[in-house]
């Protein structure tokens, strides 16, 4: 039983910032993936960033880089996504997902490479 629990959604003005945390509990791969995903209003889910447990090296999708911020805290078991100057296009539901250390696609933020996922915490940017 694997449970992920995202928190620190809020409604924010354009150019704000956000904290959100995911908190990881269960018979999870603590030497796996963690990564947060979002899908926007209308659009697929996409990949934001993901972070790989044993060395702490990230990956981020191109349309967040040098804005967002993703971190992990193993000894609580809590991944965050710091979220700077945020945007209208920023607006999404986020989920926080994991993967196990095998699913190296998980680098590649392909969606089935992640098997545990959290119930999503929304973002809503506004002018």
């Amino acid at each position: 039983q694997v449970q992920l629990v995202e928190s620190g959604g809020d409604s924010v003005q354009t150019g704000g910032s956000l904290r959100l945390s995911c908190t990881a509990s269960g018979n999870f791969d603590v030497n796996g993936y963690m990564g947060w995903f979002r899908r926007p209003p209308g659009k697929e889910r996409e990949g934001v960033a993901v972070i790989y447990a044993p060395d702490h090296v990230t990956q981020y999708a191109a349309s967040v880089k040098g804005r967002f911020t993703i971190s992990l805290n193993s000894a609580k078991n809590t991944v965050y996504l710091y979220m700077n100057n945020l945007q209208r296009e920023d607006t999404a539901m986020y989920y926080c997902a994991s993967a196990p250390n095998d699913a190296r696609s998980a680098w590649f933020f392909t969606p089935r490479a992640f098997q545990n996922w959290g119930q999503g915490t929304q973002v809503t940017v506004s002018s």
